[in-house]
């Protein structure tokens, strides 16, 4: 019995190694996947939301502003908690926050319930999205089984927005648009008790204080240049209801530069923005989020209420598009490597920006392959071409260090970005539309917003032109 015992020992140390090793990767791509969807997923059921909550044009497209601009302004929040109170607390943290949040949107009976859910929902993301990689990343070895760990992980996030638009559809049509939040539900509190039981604690032994109040000015800040942007399309430029919430959100973010300046432990250090790679490379990503994300939400709401297509029909149609970022995005580290990061990320936006291009020739009687499916493709494989050279540049130039950090500002910028972009947008789209409802009166105002985004995008392209480094080394 007690050779048995002695041979049998050193067994169990490993077994449970494994066993949490493998609960942590599949916790990471479990949250990954979990807080890109919710990105994509609402897109499809806006229509339906927009009627069973009496939701004005201005309120649905807020719908998807509160979660990413709570999502991006608490990103690099969450990635410093991480480090310092443990990641296994600040996943499960975040997690339940999120499911919780999901709860209270899928049975949101006003539409500012919705809308403080969503932002719920986006602090929550905030909190698990950082958690989620480093998990990964503390878990498995430094060497190949770590890259194409982070590589599976990368993919489930795609994989994630691109499955939004179908998962949406299928239940918004099937059960309801609640299903579309209340479906994280089961899935958040299966994944809370497996993480609660199998993953281990750890931190980097990090014990800075955290910056709340940058956290929090950034946020608000942006949050209330975005909501001045969406008052213009009923009270105009000059109005009191307009300037205030401008002029407020563009003083937080004097305030947030001035105490990032003068705090020791910062959440944004101003001194990583002086490496001009990492400036430009972001103000690129801010450019390009900014014209490319509302593509997702015109052309749901084209398809839905110009075409007549039903939420399923809408998701399907949808799918070459997601896949085409899915692919520009696989196929980027290996043309970066013929072309170089710079030409690469010029290429990918010139695309992008004819797609948008094509698009703003829609009609209101258009056909699924030249309104919908080709120019979606060209928009979206150009976009994911774009992401990755930007990305790698702005990670090459950062100091020793800081590459986790300079990591955050990329999607803190493209989220940003895209959630400013959205609110001006929009308010173009309204603008031309001039309060009429009809096919041809919306199809008018998505076309120009449309314009406009490719307009943005040719802007990128000058500014990626001059002020991107070419010398930088950037290597996938």
């Amino acid at each position: 019995m007690t050779g048995m015992a002695d041979v049998k020992t050193p067994v169990l140390p490993q077994e449970r190694t494994r066993t949490r090793t493998w609960a942590a990767m599949l916790a990471a791509f479990v949250g990954q996947f979990l807080v890109v969807l919710d990105v994509s997923v609402v897109n499809v059921a806006l229509p339906s939301m927009r009627s069973d909550l009496d939701m004005s044009a201005a309120g649905l497209q807020w719908v998807l502003n509160a979660y990413s601009i709570a999502f991006a302004g608490f990103m690099l929040l969450g990635g410093r908690a991480a480090d310092i109170y443990g990641r296994k607390r600040m996943f499960l943290i975040g997690l339940g926050l999120f499911t919780a949040a999901s709860l209270a949107g899928g049975l949101a009976q006003e539409d500012w319930q919705l809308l403080a859910a969503r932002a719920a929902q986006g602090l929550g993301a905030a909190v698990l999205a950082p958690a989620t990689l480093t998990l990964l990343t503390t878990a498995v070895p430094e060497g190949p089984a770590r890259t194409k760990a982070i590589g599976t992980w990368m993919a489930v996030g795609a994989g994630g927005g691109a499955a939004g638009g179908l998962i949406g559809g299928v239940l918004t049509d099937l059960l309801s648009w609640r299903w579309v939040l209340l479906i994280n539900v089961p899935v958040g509190v299966l994944v809370l008790a497996g993480a609660a039981l199998w993953l281990a604690e750890g931190r980097a032994g990090d014990r800075r204080r955290i910056d709340f109040l940058g956290a929090v000015l950034v946020t608000a800040g942006l949050a209330s240049v975005a909501y001045g942007i969406v008052q213009t399309e009923e009270s105009g430029w000059t109005a009191t209801a307009t300037l205030a919430p401008l002029l407020g959100g563009v003083a937080l973010l004097g305030v947030f530069v001035a105490v990032e300046a003068r705090t020791a432990e910062p959440l944004m250090p101003l001194r990583v923005l002086g490496a001009r790679v990492v400036t430009s490379a972001n103000a690129a990503t801010f450019v390009i989020g900014s014209a490319t994300f509302s593509m997702w939400y015109f052309m749901t709401v084209y398809a839905q209420a110009v075409l007549g297509y039903t939420p399923m029909e809408a998701g399907l149609a949808l799918i070459p598009t997601s896949l085409a970022v899915v692919l520009g995005s696989k196929c980027a580290p290996r043309v970066m490597a013929v072309t170089g990061a710079k030409n690469l990320a010029l290429i990918g936006t010139a695309v992008a920006a004819a797609g948008f291009g094509w698009q703003s020739t829609m009609g209101a009687d258009g056909s699924y392959l030249t309104s919908v499916c080709l120019p979606g493709i060209l928009m979206m494989a150009g976009t994911g071409l774009a992401a990755t050279p930007l990305a790698s540049l702005a990670i090459a130039g950062a100091a020793s260090g800081e590459a986790g950090l300079v990591s955050g500002l990329i999607g803190t910028s493209r989220t940003m970005g895209g959630a400013l972009g959205l609110a001006v947008l929009s308010t173009v789209a309204a603008a031309r539309t001039a309060g009429g409802t009809g096919p041809e009166e919306l199809t008018a105002g998505y076309a120009l917003a449309f314009r406009t985004a490719g307009t943005v995008l040719l802007g990128g392209l000058l500014l990626m032109a001059l002020w991107l480094p070419r010398h930088r080394s950037a290597q996938p």
